[in-house]
């Protein structure tokens, strides 16, 4: 990647013009680069899928107005100064919200909660495995699985992500660099008095999915939110028929789409939190415009926590 001056697109249609003041980084833009990817944008291009800023000009049929604070996802494009923003999927950020916060919340707790709630159907009480969970979706889904009244228990890679776990929230912490996660979480269902899990969030795929799927106790449920380790998980389906058990997929960004209802619903209570202040998104990697490069390198090379966040 360079530094290039290009001039500033137009918003066509529902669309709006934003000034980016931060886009999110997401494992897709250390693919993208490489021309890895399954979606190939031609090149030149500007990675970057999410963003949050002010309004600078609207389509025609825009709802928003200059002015307007926005979070959205983008065609790619993101990391720049200014990109352009459709209506299907932006939304209205609180006042009080930085930009940082409102595009770390643009992906990663509506997964949270669309696994939790919707696909898993979570209940207070619950033993819920998180893994890669001092990313952005796992850390989303200890904030939300705790203030619903889970029992949460954080698989991570290293002893610093373990530690930051339990500030978190997190009541048990697993490094998988060190111990195995089905060991561990046997000792640790044990001394809950259950048989395993009723729900594992996975963001790593390959063999950690099929961890979890052995983790799981009598009518759990494997949520597969992505192959962040970089290969698809083999499902052992004789595991599903033993315990009664299901394996589900969540895609946050189709589910939107087919239903904007359900995504306003979820956003206005999402938003709700944040104001109550029951948690604020885990943004500790935050790099400058002229580092995106650096941003992504990190990110790909698994040195970052929660959100990673490029500013301008």
């Amino acid at each position: 990647m360079r530094l290039a001056d290009i001039a500033a697109p137009q918003p066509k249609g529902d669309e709006t013009l934003l000034r980016v003041e931060a886009a999110g980084l997401n494992f897709l833009d250390t693919l993208v680069v490489r021309g890895q990817y399954q979606v190939k944008p031609p090149l030149p291009f500007s990675p970057g899928v999410e963003i949050a800023g002010t309004v600078a000009a609207v389509g025609p049929e825009s709802p928003y107005k200059v002015g307007d604070r926005l979070a959205a996802p983008c065609n790619f494009g993101g990391f720049a100064e200014y990109a352009i923003a459709p209506r299907d999927g932006s939304q209205l950020l609180p006042a009080e919200m930085p930009s940082h916060d409102g595009v770390a919340m643009l992906t990663t707790y509506p997964t949270a909660y669309l696994a939790l709630r919707k696909r898993a159907a979570m209940k207070p009480g619950d033993l819920v495995l998180v893994t890669a969970a001092a990313g952005g979706v796992g850390s989303a889904s200890i904030h939300l699985a705790k203030h619903w009244g889970a029992k949460v228990i954080a698989a991570v890679g290293s002893a610093d992500k373990a530690a930051l776990c339990h500030t978190l929230g997190a009541d048990h912490v697993i490094d998988y660099s060190a111990e195995k996660i089905v060991e561990a979480v046997r000792r640790i269902a044990t001394a809950e008095r259950v048989e395993g899990v009723d729900i594992a969030i996975d963001s790593v795929g390959g063999a950690i999915a099929v961890d979890c799927l052995r983790c799981l106790g009598w009518q759990g449920r494997l949520m597969i939110v992505g192959f962040a380790g970089g290969s698809i998980a083999e499902l052992p389906s004789n595991r599903l028929l033993l315990k009664n058990a299901a394996a589900m997929g969540v895609y946050w960004g189709e589910e939107r789409r087919r239903d904007p209802a359900l995504a306003d619903m979820i956003f206005k209570e999402l938003f709700e939190l944040y104001r109550a202040g029951v948690f604020r998104p885990l943004v500790r990697d935050v790099f400058e415009f002229n580092d995106a490069p650096a941003a992504v390198a990190a990110l790909g090379a698994r040195r970052t926590v929660g959100k990673v966040v490029v500013t301008t």
